[in-house]
């Protein structure tokens, strides 16, 4: 297992510093000016100079981008001040730290992706568990014809239904808002479910029906018939052998959904009016931010790679032939 891991982690860092060169060339070396940028309209020429020489775009761009990687990992100074590890720059907008701005934007977005996360799993593979167990009766339909809707609605529009009913017309739901858990964790909770149960929506739906169907098939399998030949009890049988040979592939989806997961993070701060890394995302798009920009790129690109991770790990424990590949 823990061979296993090392070669995940060591893949893991490739792929990390593959993108950060990728994304850094891309914002660096493209025909836009950073300097320019940083300066403003009607900026002076010589101090669009001044700013290049400053920032060490008159370097080759390697070495710019070895500054760059350094100042994550042991801070770097910089003509503006000495900048502390993590070091993603200065933001040309408010020439504040990045690192400072994200930091205060991230538990946000963290939040709602984790306890979306956890909703639309429990939901969704609790429903399909029952559907199956349920398989051809009234409530098997329900769930079906409730995942089906669930499936084709999208966050900004139920969002705002939701906020309009369960929140404004019945008080039962907090509308939403930034969570502050150092001093208020119970509000923090309040203000994350009725964003959490919206962002939800369009996963569980799609999990409720794969859960069932995999649950349907794994009961029809040999060592299932054999289990119940040999005395075991339905409900035995049904979560300890077939549960566990369908976690496999729910977990394997739960990987390859956890970019949509972010996504949804995003559309979902903008419908509740949320601050987290979307929002930051889109002001460093219309400001043309870069260095924001790249943060943020680079930090949601570390999060999928270290949930996959964890997946990985948590699909070998589950499957142990995963670690022989």
């Amino acid at each position: 297992m823990l061979r296993f891991l090392v070669r995940r982690v060591l893949g893991a860092a490739f792929i990390l510093v593959l993108i950060s060169a990728i994304t850094y060339f891309l914002f660096f070396a493209l025909p836009s000016d950073p300097a320019l940028l940083s300066c403003g309209r009607n900026c002076d020429p010589r101090n669009v100079a001044l700013i290049r020489q400053n920032m060490g775009l008159d370097q080759p761009v390697w070495t710019q981008y070895l500054h760059f990687m350094t100042g994550i990992f042991a801070g770097r100074d910089m003509a503006i001040g000495h900048c502390p590890a993590p070091c993603f720059g200065y933001s040309f907008a408010t020439q504040q730290p990045v690192w400072a701005t994200v930091s205060d934007r991230y538990p946000t977005t963290l939040s709602l992706a984790i306890g979306g996360a956890t909703t639309f799993l429990v939901i969704g593979v609790g429903l399909g568990l029952v559907s199956a167990a349920q398989q051809g009766k009234a409530f098997d339909k329900i769930a079906s014809s409730f995942s089906l809707l669930g499936n084709s609605v999208q966050i900004y529009f139920i969002g705002p239904i939701a906020i309009l009913v369960l929140s404004t017309n019945l008080h039962l739901l907090d509308r939403g808002h930034d969570p502050d858990w150092t001093h208020d964790p119970a509000g923090s909770v309040s203000g994350l479910i009725l964003p959490c149960l919206v962002m939800s929506v369009i996963f569980w739906s799609g999990y409720s029906r794969q859960t069932r169907s995999l649950m349907v098939e794994q009961m029809s399998e040999d060592h299932i018939r054999t289990a119940r030949a040999k005395g075991m009890s339905g409900s035995y049988v049904f979560l300890r052998y077939a549960l566990r040979g369908a976690m496999a592939s729910i977990i394997t989806v739960f990987g390859v959904d956890l970019s949509g997961v972010l996504a949804g993070a995003i559309i979902t701060e903008a419908t509740f009016g949320l601050h987290g890394l979307g929002t930051l995302a889109v002001q460093a798009v219309n400001q043309t931010d870069l260095p924001l920009e790249m943060a943020v790129m680079l930090i949601g690109a570390f999060a999928i790679v270290v949930s996959n991770i964890v997946v990985d790990a948590a699909y070998a424990i589950i499957d142990p032939r995963i670690r022989l590949s």
